[in-house]
């Protein structure tokens, strides 16, 4: 397959270091789709699974070098940390292995639409204000994560399609949940509808969408844990939400068309 090359990628809540990582499916999304401009939204390293386990497999080393390579052939990287690498966001405008560190950016797509560029955690009032609730709630995450991968190993055995995800099922389950969603795409939006900014793109809560609220645009980048999404800009400045499989591109949602 050729590599596909966007004018911006965005991509979040990798969790490298935990066992919640799909770091095969994240390698092989790394290998076919290049960029002018790579945002890394939060979530990138989860120091929270490494301060309770070492976890770090080769595969996890290999993201951090395909990474750093795409920097040093010149794509440009912009690293936003999240509530899971918060200390990184001590290191503002900070530049390692050139890629640069900043607690939100703005970006201008071609047809001049202004996005603010932030993780998203700090719209979450839970995460904000109840750390130790957020924790927990991660917590409860994993054991669904780790559930995951032993379902997945079934249904595999069965022919049956190996990519459910059993956290995505319970979250559509779980009224709150939904209700928690909702929530804070209106909350992130309401907070910044007068910030001279045409949208937001984010990550944080692993449930990737593209939506206009009250004439302003909510992009989040989902995840690579549970989705395995990506938020993409083509070379004519629309935006494009997908999902990757290893080695084939699905859509998941139509391109914005141009103005």
């Amino acid at each position: 397959m050729n590599s596909l090359v966007y004018r911006t990628i965005w991509i979040s809540d990798l969790h490298i270091g935990s066992t919640q990582c799909q770091a095969d499916t994240l390698l092989d999304f790394l290998k076919h789709n290049n960029s002018d401009k790579l945002y890394l939204v939060g979530d990138i390293i989860d120091f929270w699974a490494l301060s309770k386990k070492m976890y770090w497999p080769a595969n996890h080393n290999t993201i951090i070098q395909k990474i750093l390579r795409k920097a040093r052939q010149g794509t440009q990287i912009i690293y936003i940390p999240g509530n899971h690498d918060e200390n990184v966001r001590d290191y503002d405008n900070y530049i390692f292995g050139d890629i640069v560190v900043k607690k939100s950016d703005i970006h201008t797509t071609l047809q001049g639409k202004r996005f603010l560029i932030v993780h998203g955690d700090e719209y979450d009032t839970i995460a904000k204000h109840h750390k130790w609730i957020a924790k927990l709630g991660s917590v409860g995450y994993d054991w669904l994560i780790e559930i995951n991968r032993v379902i997945r190993i079934f249904r595999s055995w069965f022919g049956l399609r190996s990519n459910f995800s059993l956290a995505a099922y319970v979250k559509f389950k779980v009224k709150n949940v939904v209700q928690f969603i909702s929530d804070y795409e209106i909350s992130i939006v309401h907070s910044l509808k007068n910030a001279n900014v045409d949208g937001v793109i984010c990550g944080h809560i692993h449930h990737a969408e593209i939506k206009n609220i009250e004439d302003f645009l909510y992009v989040n980048t989902g995840d690579f844990v549970e989705s395995c999404t990506a938020i993409v800009e083509h070379q004519d400045g629309s935006l494009e939400l997908i999902k990757w499989q290893k080695c084939e591109q699905a859509l998941l949602a139509a391109p914005i068309p141009a103005n």
